[in-house]
């Protein structure tokens, strides 16, 4: 018997060991690599043009594309006036094109459950500004046996115990969102305050003057959230305003851009503004970079790379040397927006197995000659060596 139940345990030990060397082997990319496309991207759905959009499907995945995200990011307050950041995103990566049932034969897929084409990551931060802290973690699963995937209807996205689930109350849609790390968990109810705004052109969102370099891409600006975050094992009721991005593609950047800066502001009297500039390898910006204006009244307009101006006012510096713009003057003379941009923290740098900075930032100046003030996230990618 003793025997018999140590083999059962050698086994199961093997087994654990397989998959983790499987996981390890099969990492999502370390840099901008896969959104660039490069070698097997055409084997993918390609992004050509605008398409229809249908809700709530497209909330779903598309795994026909070779990526795609679900990104939360927003600012909390606790009933006691202490604010947060929080950022709870959700990433698809295609380890193979879709399978077709000769490539299913050829490969004996289907003979083992822990076969899988997917790979998901989730990335986690909180930024805890009254005690200057900012906390991230990461977690990664091959999408079998239940270990992470995505799914509609109802839609559910998820990574171990995190995730995002629709919930319906009395014909109002709502999300779930739950995520832990060390010293934070957070859980929220998110319910949209804006249908979904299609960026760029009805959603198709241009990344090159290159074919094929686009996404899909929409965004709800405007999400209302509340729940509880346990910190330290001590619960806080908060709520706040959150930002919904979605995107998916098979091939995002060309090879001679360097990364982005991505705005997703929220001013308070209702209007929002998203920009992302695209950042060419030789120090300029790309004319595909592009954003969204959102009026108070919900109204959306596209905007073009010419019609934001931004400047940088000041830097800061990572323990590797790696500097991030930390400081933005920003400009929309058609909106008549005139706004300073300041990160809450200056270290919301999260070393995942992409090294990106993204925060939580005030938004203080003019609108039409108006004092404007907001809050927001900004993004930046493709600053530090990975």
């Amino acid at each position: 018997m003793l025997l018999a139940a140590l083999r059962r345990c050698f086994r199961l030990a093997a087994m654990v060991m397989s998959f983790i060397a499987v996981v390890q082997a099969a990492q999502p990319p370390a840099d901008l690599g896969m959104l660039r496309g490069g070698e097997g991207a055409e084997a993918f759905a390609q992004v050509s043009g605008p398409r229809p959009f249908e809700f709530p499907r497209d909330h779903g995945p598309h795994p026909d594309y070779r990526q795609e995200w679900w990104y939360f990011t927003g600012n909390l307050d606790a009933a006691d006036g202490e604010r947060f950041g929080f950022e709870l995103t959700f990433f698809r990566f295609a380890l193979a094109p879709p399978a077709t049932a000769s490539t299913v034969a050829a490969s004996g897929e289907g003979a083992s459950r822990w076969r899988t084409r997917q790979i998901y990551v989730g990335h986690f931060a909180i930024t805890d500004v009254g005690r200057q802290r900012f906390r991230y973690t990461q977690k990664l699963s091959r999408g079998a046996v239940g270990l992470a995937g995505a799914g509609i209807p109802p839609l559910r996205v998820w990574v171990d115990d995190w995730n995002m689930a629709t919930s319906s109350e009395g014909g109002a849609t709502a999300w779930t969102l739950h995520a832990a790390e060390a010293g934070y968990e957070l859980t929220l109810e998110a319910r949209p305050l804006l249908q979904p705004v299609l960026n760029g052109d009805r959603g198709f969102s241009r990344k090159s003057s290159e074919p094929g370099f686009a996404s899909y891409y929409y965004s709800i600006p405007r999400v209302a959230v509340q729940g509880q975050l346990l910190r330290d094992g001590k619960p806080l009721q908060v709520k706040g305003l959150a930002w919904f991005d979605r995107e998916w593609s098979s091939a995002a950047l060309s090879a001679g851009e360097q990364g982005w800066d991505w705005f997703a502001l929220q001013l308070q009297d209702g209007s929002c503004l998203m920009f992302y500039a695209l950042r060419r390898r030789d120090g300029g910006l790309d004319p595909n970079s592009a954003g969204t204006w959102v009026s108070a009244d919900g109204e959306s307009r596209p905007l073009a790379s010419n019609d934001v101006q931004i400047e940088v006012f000041d830097y800061w510096t990572n323990a590797r040397g790696n500097r991030y713009p930390a400081r933005w003057h920003v400009r929309v003379p058609t909106a008549g927006l005139d706004v300073d941009v300041r990160p809450v923290l200056a270290d919301q740098e999260l070393t995942t197995v992409a090294r990106y900075w993204e925060g939580a930032v005030d938004v203080a100046g003019t609108k039409t000659g108006q004092k404007a003030e907001g809050r927001g996230y900004v993004e930046l990618v493709g600053y530090a060596a990975q």
